[in-house]
């Protein structure tokens, strides 16, 4: 008798496919769909995680776009703190498909708005990147103007990017009611003050989720008709959770939401394809463990584990981190300072 799994190769049995190969990799875990040379333009974004992926492929002289970077001369610490150099463009992190996906369409006709300014001590913040300007700035128009400078960059490194990496993070946000955008950090925990007729918890759902992604995939194609969309979900789990779950199930709904969705569009897209980050920090047969002591942060013999699996798969040679890439400082996250809130 005859059947297909008798067809099937290696990679489909879990005890051949999960096998490490002589250099600790699990062997055709990732199979691209895109091409990426020395040459390819590419565009990062998305959760914390994302920074990894960025820093990793700079190592390595990839063609990394940046529109806005630092001013000259300004020393790298001072560059990361105000969020220079961390993404393509100055936007801090992006947590959910549709934070990103509002973002991509204010970069089409660039108009910041006065109702997402926060005020903290004086100081002013974007509520749309709280994080890029830790002290704030000194009025309502200044934070517009830099947003609206901020958006025409977004526009321009849109223009030039072949390939948008994005990570996806979080399903659970804050929506600011009146405007109806998503916000990357609860108001109030960063700058601003919470109100409950105004801010809405909401959960993003599969089909939320599903439909965002389209909606990306054809903003992107808006600006590079030929760009392509590669995607990750971040193996981070949630700093805190504010549905009534404990947070440790809230993490596992989350990435198996976002995974979930991400599979289906990659499926049914052929401009998009899925690089498994998240599988190769979180499963056991991958080695490890991955993470760092606190069982949160991703150590960076993990990083280096899942970009060698990258590298490996475009056939591009990998840069080992330096002294300097081992002591910096771990990456922005605002989601992060809500362990301050813990009892």
């Amino acid at each position: 008798m005859s059947h297909p799994y008798q067809k099937m190769p290696a990679k489909a049995f879990w005890r051949n496919g999960t096998l490490p190969d002589p250099d600790g990799l699990i062997t055709d875990l990732y199979a691209p769909k895109f091409t990426i040379d020395e040459t390819t333009r590419i565009a990062t974004a998305g959760s914390c995680f994302a920074q990894h992926i960025g820093k990793a492929l700079r190592r390595a002289n990839c063609a990394v776009v940046d529109t806005e970077p630092p001013l000259r001369r300004m020393p790298d610490p001072v560059a990361q703190r105000f969020a220079y150099g961390i993404y393509s463009a100055r936007y801090g992190n992006i947590y959910t498909p549709r934070q990103l996906a509002e973002m991509l369409q204010e970069a089409q006709a660039p108009k910041a708005k006065p109702e997402l300014v926060w005020e903290r001590d004086g100081r002013y913040f974007d509520a749309l990147r709280p994080g890029v300007e830790p002290a704030g700035l000194a009025s309502v128009q200044e934070v517009l103007d830099h947003r609206k400078y901020h958006l025409m960059r977004v526009a321009q490194l849109l223009e030039k990017t072949d390939i948008f990496i994005f990570t996806l993070g979080l399903t659970e946000a804050w929506i600011d009611q009146p405007t109806g955008r998503t916000l990357p950090v609860c108001p109030g925990v960063i700058a601003g003050a919470f109100e409950p007729d105004q801010h809405r918890f909401h959960e993003f759902s599969f089909a939320e989720i599903t439909k965002d992604l389209g909606w990306i995939g054809s903003l992107l194609r808006q600006f590079q008709p030929e760009m392509k969309l590669l995607l990750t979900v971040s193996p981070v789990p949630l700093t805190a959770t504010a549905t009534p779950e404990h947070v440790l199930t809230a993490t596992t709904q989350a990435k198996a939401t976002l995974r979930a969705a991400v599979g289906g569009f990659v499926q049914d897209n052929p401009h998009a394809d899925y690089f498994p980050a998240y599988e190769i920090v979180t499963a056991p047969v991958a080695g490890g463990p991955w993470f760092a002591e606190n069982g949160r942060d991703v150590a960076l013999a993990g990083v280096d584990h899942v970009m060698r699996h990258f590298f490996r798969a475009h056939h591009l040679t990998m840069t080992d981190m330096s002294e300097d890439d081992a002591s910096d400082e771990d990456p922005h996250c605002e989601d992060v300072l809500l362990q301050a809130f813990a009892p």
